[in-house]
This record gives C-alpha cells, sequence and structure tokens, in this order.
C-alpha cells in the first residue's frame, strides 16, 4: 500500500474523474515513453538526486523508467507515457512531514520538467490544492493503522 500522486494532463472543461478513466484505459496498452517524457526524465533524475540524495536508477528499454529512494521507499515511476510518485506507509509522526515535503518537492520538479499537473487521489485534488496538513494527518492515520493490524 502506497501514497501515490499521479501526473495528469487535463483538458479545459474535463473533469478529474474523467482524466482518471483516461488513464485507466490507456494503462491497458503498453506503449513506448514519449520522447518529451524521455527529455523531462533526463532533467528530473540530477534534481531528484539533489533532493533525495542517492538514488537508484532501473530503465528498461523505452517503456518504463523507475528512481527509487531507499531511505524513504519514494519511488518516481514512468511507464509509457505515466508518470507518478508513490511512498509506502512507513512514516507516521514527524517523519511522515518530512517525507510528503520531499515528495512534494518531487512532485514540483516533474511538473515544472513535464508540464503535467500532480493530482493526488486520495484527497482527490491537484496536489497544490491539497492542505498538507491533511495528507500528514492522512498517511499518519493509515501507517498507524496498518501498524496495529500486522505490526511493524
Amino acid at each position: 500500500m502506497s501514497y501515490d500522486i499521479y501526473f495528469l494532463s487535463r483538458l479545459d472543461g474535463q473533469s478529474w474523474d474523467e482524466v482518471l478513466e483516461a488513464m485507466e484505459d490507456a494503462a491497458e496498452h503498453s506503449e513506448p515513453i514519449p520522447t518529451r517524457v524521455l527529455e523531462a526524465w533526463d532533467r528530473i533524475v540530477p534534481q531528484a538526486r539533489t533532493l533525495l540524495g542517492e538514488v537508484e536508477i532501473t530503465e528498461y528499454e523505452q517503456e518504463s523508467r523507475d528512481l527509487s529512494h531507499s531511505g524513504t521507499g519514494i519511488d518516481l515511476s514512468v511507464f509509457g507515457d505515466e508518470v507518478s510518485i508513490t511512498v509506502p506507509y512507513w512514516h507516521a509522526g514527524d517523519d511522515t512531514e518530512v517525507v510528503l515535503g520531499q515528495v512534494s518537492a518531487l512532485a514540483a520538479i516533474v511538473e515544472k520538467e513535464t508540464g503535467l499537473t500532480a493530482y493526488d487521489p486520495q484527497t482527490e485534488r491537484p496536489l497544490t490544492e491539497t492542505p498538507p496538513v491533511g495528507s500528514i494527518e492522512l498517511m499518519s492515520r493509515i501507517t498507524e493503522d496498518l501498524r496495529s493490524r500486522y505490526g511493524g
């Protein structure tokens, strides 16, 4: 389970639900990463390293890219033209604020370099419109719930 951020392109008049539905439909077809996204990836990686420190990069031909930070579990993925950030529900308390701050900073980099909008499906709104306190409380609550059920 993870806290997810999707990067979406929304047309004027299109609802977020319609954008998400189109993303799900497109996910059924594996296509190469578009050139514009590959070029953005090349600009994002050095900035992500500056933000997070040591990261592991995995590239699979023209189909996917993955940037992982082992200390936080933050993962930036590109699959075809889908871009997303995930962070596992490991974090609670003050740690949550720090990690979600890093997620927000990474999302801002991705938005700047791709022109896509970071969307938070947990709060059902763009990340820039999501109050940090709400995300922090949500992640902490879910992490604590999972720990109480499964230990850890």
